[in-house]
């Protein structure tokens, strides 16, 4: 009796699942039509606007003849010409690739460090204690950080200019860089290891030769994170940078608080660029990307 009804089971609950779905598709219809369709598009059409109108403006002002930074009177360079000129923003934006480009190597080096730990290191007691401690700078406020960087150099009496700055960087990035790196040794295919141990490569062959190449997107992915948020960070800067060590947003704000001139939308925008231009470097990277035999 059991094995009469068998056939009857396998054959009504196909139907059953198609009918399901094609009610399913039918009943989803109405929504899919609205997305793909005018609303969809005006909802786009407003997100760039609030997320591009206010960089769009800046750049239009940076050109502007008037010393009043919105009061548009012509069209000039001459804002462009007077920062090439002026020594302390250029001081201060040495300052600010120097210390990007120390902060985010040495971010990149220690996230790599602890995410491979976590992840392909044979499981120790506080383990988790360590993933909890990388990731919680990420949710504690800038500012506590920044106090705690500030107390950190005063109680031990360590006052090296540009190396605290450096160095408050590289703690703050971290976690930044962290995130994607644990990501793609998570996503990554732990049989190419095991097949090149089984070859008898030594660990250190095996991170060299096998790990590092396909983990090579994210780490630049890392790197350009960490070098952006170093790049553009202000209140952990404010507190640990002494005379001549501030970097370049430190000193924009400086300028804003005397008013804000074509000169700072100037400033601004050669920043954006700059931004710009490190996102669209990655985007060719990405696409570049080798596969791996």
């Amino acid at each position: 009796m059991a094995l009469s009804n068998q056939p009857s089971n396998a054959t009504t609950a196909p139907e059953k699942t198609g009918a399901q779905l094609a009610a399913y598709q039918e009943e989803m219809k109405p929504m899919a039509r609205y997305f793909s369709g005018k609303p969809l598009k005006w909802w786009m059409g407003l997100f760039y606007l609030f997320l591009y109108a206010p960089m769009v403006v800046l750049v239009i002002y940076s050109f502007n003849q008037n010393r009043l930074a919105m009061v548009w009177s012509g069209f000039s360079t001459e804002w462009y010409a007077k920062l090439f000129a002026n020594t302390d923003i250029w001081r201060s934006a040495m300052n600010s690739i120097i210390v990007a480009f120390t902060a985010a190597p040495l971010s990149v080096i220690f996230a790599l460090t602890a995410a491979y730990i976590v992840v392909r290191g044979m499981d120790f007691l506080g383990k988790a204690l360590i993933m909890v401690a990388v990731i919680l700078p990420l949710i504690i406020p800038e500012m506590v950080s920044a106090v705690a960087s500030l107390m950190f150099f005063s109680t031990m009496h360590i006052n090296w200019g540009l190396g605290n700055v450096i160095i408050a960087h590289t703690v703050f990035c971290l976690p930044f860089a962290y995130v994607p790196l644990r990501s793609a040794l998570l996503g990554m295919d732990a049989n190419l290891e095991m097949a090149a141990r089984d070859l008898y490569a030594s660990e250190w062959q095996i991170f060299r030769l096998v790990t590092l190449p396909i983990l090579r997107n994210a780490i630049f992915s890392a790197f350009a994170l960490a070098f952006v948020i170093s790049l553009d960070d202000f209140i952990i800067t404010l507190m640990v940078a002494n005379a001549g060590s501030g970097t370049l947003p430190v000193y924009i704000y400086s300028m804003i608080r005397q008013g804000v001139t074509p000169e700072v939308n100037a400033i601004s925008t050669l920043y954006l660029l700059v931004s710009v231009g490190l996102v669209s470097i990655y985007l060719l990277l990405s696409k570049n990307k080798t596969p791996v035999a």
